[in-house]
């Protein structure tokens, strides 16, 4: 890894000799600009619009312009000249809890390695002190012709450099908020509550992928090989929300069957087994209130054939009783 600047950490009269390297690089695929008929390089050239001659690099100077037109050339020689007093030292400012400094004003990131032995003590022990009291530090940083402020913090075993925006560089937010009158339901809140919980499942950063940079490098490699380019499918995102609840649940619907396919998610598992045991005990219930319907219908109606045999014997018995009575006279 290649280092980018040397110098030290400073705080009070503690120095710490450091070395500086990217922490990041990018892999995207680099595109130059050909001309569109024959596929023949374009190059861009340095043309002076006063004189109409092309300028070699040396030559290029910087300039301002004001409001009336007038121009301040400033060369090479001029801007080396400007102090920067943080030029070979990361000056610390000071020491504050990690949750004061917003994400918004992080910019580039860079691992600091001890330079040399001798460093090695005093970088344990700012690296130890700023992890045992949960702080982070507060600097200045002068990288190539800029001095920036920047960040210090732990990361595993190194400290890390994180340049900054200036407070004065940092927008402000005004008018771009939803007004203070818009407000959410408690079910809402347990619906996107939900939808989150489900989209975290099994999370993993180190299955990301750019799939945009995928499909360029098969695209590329299609025209190489005289192939038609592949088709991709691109989801795009819903123009207008009408249902806002409709619209969480279905999220949740399709994320879950994209978590595991072929089963569904545990919660929902879970509820869909109450839902089938509550499904149970009213059928059952539909059951037996059914079977103890039919029994006293059944009951019912023996008994109601009883007491009409019971009518008919008796009716019998008054009707012999009554011929006997007929005979004798």
């Amino acid at each position: 890894m290649r280092t980018m600047w040397k110098g030290a950490i400073g705080f009070g009269l503690v120095s710490v000799p450091v070395r500086l390297y990217a922490a990041t690089q990018e892999h995207g695929t680099r595109l130059h600009q050909v001309h569109d008929e024959d596929g023949g390089r374009i190059h861009l050239k340095r043309v002076c619009d006063a004189c109409g001659k092309e300028v070699d690099y040396e030559h290029v100077a910087r300039g301002y312009e004001d409001e009336e037109g007038h121009t301040a050339v400033l060369t090479q020689s001029d801007l080396a000249g400007l102090p920067l007093p943080s030029k070979k030292l990361i000056d610390v400012l000071a020491f504050v809890d990690a949750d004061r400094i917003d994400p918004v004003q992080l910019a580039s990131s860079y691992y600091l390695a001890p330079d040399g032995p001798a460093a090695n003590k005093p970088y344990v022990l700012l690296r130890e002190t700023l992890k045992q009291t949960e702080r982070v530090a507060v600097t200045k940083i002068a990288l190539r012709t800029r001095e920036s402020l920047a960040l210090l913090r732990v990361h595993d075993r190194l400290m890390t450099v994180h340049t900054m925006y200036w407070p004065d560089e940092i927008r402000a937010t005004e008018d771009l908020a939803p007004p203070d009158s818009v407000t959410v339901r408690p079910q809402e809140l347990k619906m996107a509550t939900s939808l989150m919980d489900t989209l975290s499942e099994d999370f993993d950063f180190e299955q990301l992928e750019d799939e945009y940079e995928v499909a360029l490098s098969e695209l590329i490699h299609a025209h190489l090989d005289h192939r038609p380019a592949p088709k991709k499918a691109v989801t795009r995102a819903p123009d207008n929300v009408i249902d806002l609840m409709a619209a969480l649940q279905a999220s949740i619907d399709t994320a879950g069957k994209k978590a595991e396919p072929g089963k569904a998610p545990a919660k929902a598992a879970a509820k869909t087994t109450d839902s089938k045991k509550r499904t149970t005990k009213k059928s059952t219930a539909k059951k037996t209130t059914a079977a103890a319907a039919k029994s006293a219908t059944t009951k019912s109606a023996a008994a109601k054939s009883t007491t009409s045999k019971s009518a008919a014997a008796k009716s019998t018995k008054k009707t012999a009783a009554r011929k006997t009575s007929r005979r004798a006279s």
